[in-house]
């Protein structure tokens, strides 16, 4: 399902596979599981890259498998989702999402919960499919992307126009940091931008709350939905 990989103090989680890494129970517990070594193991000053194998990032949720009980396995999912975005919000370690393939609905919100998004600009698009599938957005998904991307315009395309965009059109957007000509070019950007960060010696546990204070409308949003869920 997912690897974990140490280059000194970069670590590199991939999503194996040539599937479309739907975030099902089985997923999203292996990227918990990665996360939590991840804190375990990083030093004072650590990064770390999310990619993937083959055509897709994450094409979102696993409707399939929700499907024999919709609304209970959607909850199932959400809930863990929203562990895993806590989990990198509190990571005491910049975080880079290397998007080498299509990353649609809640696997746009996994990239988007990165503190850096690289993206090829070859093959694959972020796309927020909820409009055109016939599903309300949730409303985390909207806090995380109105922390995340500034401009009123490119948040009408994301979630109002349900907008395809390229690498090409969500650089111009300020959606995504940079555009590469593959997914090996966009991973070695991810490297070198992770060293880079790295080097400059911050300490993780200061970055982690800045975060927090940072994205702090996105963890009252989470706390506030799983609250009224009880």
């Amino acid at each position: 399902m997912c690897t974990l990989e140490k280059r000194g103090n970069l670590f590199i989680l991939t999503l194996t596979g040539t599937d479309e890494h739907r975030l099902n129970p089985t997923l999203l517990d292996a990227i918990r599981s990665a996360l939590r070594r991840v804190r375990s193991e990083a030093t004072n000053s650590s990064a770390l890259i999310t990619t993937a194998h083959g055509k897709y990032f994450s094409n979102g949720y696993d409707l399939a498998w929700a499907a024999q009980s919709m609304e209970d396995r959607k909850v199932i999912m959400d809930s863990m989702l929203k562990s895993v975005v806590s989990d990198l919000i509190s990571l005491p370690m910049p975080t880079i999402a290397a998007v080498t393939g299509h990353a649609s609905a809640a696997g746009y919100i996994l990239a988007l919960s990165h503190d850096y998004i690289l993206m090829r600009s070859d093959r694959g698009f972020l796309y927020m499919s909820e409009l055109n599938i016939n599903l309300v957005v949730p409303a985390w998904f909207v806090a995380v992307v109105e922390a995340k991307v500034g401009s009123p315009v490119a948040r009408r395309e994301v979630v109002m126009r349900a907008a395809k965009l390229t690498a090409k059109e969500a650089l111009k957007l300020g959606v995504i940091d940079s555009a590469h000509d593959s997914a090996e070019e966009t991973v070695q950007a991810s490297i070198r931008l992770g060293d880079d960060l790295v080097r400059r010696g911050w300490d993780g546990h200061v970055y982690a709350e800045n975060r927090k204070q940072f994205l702090g409308g996105v963890l009252n949003s989470i706390g506030e939905i799983s609250t009224s869920k009880l």
